[in-house]
């Protein structure tokens, strides 16, 4: 179904805390993207989000693709995969306690399905300032989380902010991911409380 590009063996590391809060508003209309509202393109050349969901799902029902990912017990291990009409798709693996940090995807939009085990995804209802900032103190009421067991997905649009993890004590999970277009950047932060902090930037050559 995909074809392999070379494994990655670690993960990057999670964020350190942040100070000094400014607030930051909740917006009327949340910036993850369902399913449903798939019709709207990414781009209008690109992928829709439909698109991008369905692909993953369809990946993650590949059990030799699957099957053929290397597992490491202490980090995180991704393989790339051919992403659909110039999509960047990978293939991740999840030891037990293992997780992202908070980040987001700058102007890429994304799905991705768990293909087994089960992850768990927080996110914020809010849409942050794409520029110009170090440190924001969220509004209550702006947390979403969501358990993704084996065959379960979800897309989001641009600026998505979230970290997903595997909470499981003994067992590893494996997911798909696909973005459009390829990702330019991630922004990571870490939070204490309501407290969000932009911790660095980075570019593709920090993680391919």
């Amino acid at each position: 179904m995909s074809s392999l590009l070379p494994a990655v063996p670690t993960a990057a590391s999670v964020p350190s805390p942040a100070t000094a809060p400014v607030a930051a508003a909740p917006v009327s209309a949340a910036p993850a993207v369902s399913a449903r509202v798939g019709s709207a393109r990414a781009v209008s050349s690109g992928p829709t989000v439909a698109e991008l969901l369905d692909f993953v799902r369809r990946t993650a029902e590949d059990t030799a693709l699957i099957a053929s990912l290397p597992l490491d017990p202490e980090g995180r291990t991704w393989v790339r995969l051919d992403g659909p009409g110039g999509s960047e798709a990978w293939l991740i693996g999840w030891p037990p306690g293992t997780g992202t940090g908070w980040h987001d995807h700058a102007d890429s939009v994304g799905a991705f399905t768990t293909a087994s085990g089960t992850l768990k995804e927080h996110s914020l209802a809010v849409r942050l300032p794409t520029d110009g900032w170090k440190t924001l103190e969220l509004n209550e009421g702006v947390d979403r989380s969501r358990e993704l067991a084996a065959g379960q997905g979800r897309a989001f649009g641009q600026n998505h902010v979230h970290e997903v993890l595997n909470e499981s004590d003994s067992g590893h999970a494996v997911s798909v991911h696909a973005y459009y277009p390829p990702l330019p950047r991630i922004r990571r932060f870490s939070r204490t409380g309501a407290v969000l902090r932009l911790e660095q930037t980075e570019s593709p050559e920090d993680w391919q």
